[in-house]
């Protein structure tokens, strides 16, 4: 029994993203999305209507997947609001030296800096994703300031700008060959403001 055309898409949608990840889109041909997602390119441009569209969709589920990442980081109750604040930016050092040492970074930065500028759609999909997060950051925030444990006298929305700014600027450097030691303290130095 053949499997359901829903299941083959969103295997080829993940297939897609790590491809797109690893090479960004300009880089990534069709061939090497046939060879990713083991479909000939007749089937992927009947499944999905261009690579474009399927760079989108595949975007879309890197920011859904990375997004509940951080809702787990930041829901976690037992640690204050500063502590899951700081939890975010080690998972980005870690990522960066551990998780994804190939160098690949961040699809979401990736995205931003090379298509963005001239993609109306990517740019809107980079958009609505960076309100999503700034919105979990700023409850965060607000949280931890009625809790005291982070000043009351700071906008919330300007530290969960702070924040995500901190998260870009880790990922661009960790990539830049900066060390762990040296992202450490730039994590620590950011959450300072807070």
């Amino acid at each position: 029994m053949a499997r359901p055309r829903k299941f083959e898409e969103e295997r080829a949608v993940d297939a897609a993203m790590q491809a797109f990840w690893a090479a960004g889109y300009e880089a990534t041909s069709t061939q090497d999305l046939c060879d990713a997602t083991g479909l000939g390119r007749s089937s992927i441009y009947n499944a999905f209507k261009s690579k474009h569209d399927l760079f989108e969709r595949a975007l879309a589920r890197y920011m859904e997947h990375k997004n509940g990442e951080l809702a787990a980081l930041l829901d976690d109750d037992a640690r204050t609001a500063r502590q899951r604040l700081r939890a975010v930016l080690q998972r980005i050092i870690d990522e960066e030296f551990t998780r994804y040492p190939d160098g690949r970074g961040c699809l979401v930065v990736n995205a931003a800096v090379e298509v963005s500028s001239h993609d109306a759609p990517v740019a809107a999909a980079l958009e609505r994703d960076y309100g999503v997060r700034l919105e979990m950051l700023r409850a965060v925030i607000e949280s931890g300031q009625r809790d005291g444990d982070i000043a009351a006298d700071r906008d919330s929305r300007t530290l969960a700008h702070l924040l995500i700014a901190a998260v870009g600027g880790l990922r661009v450097s960790a990539r830049a060959g900066v060390d762990r030691p040296t992202l450490e303290s730039v994590a620590d130095a950011t959450l300072a403001a807070f």
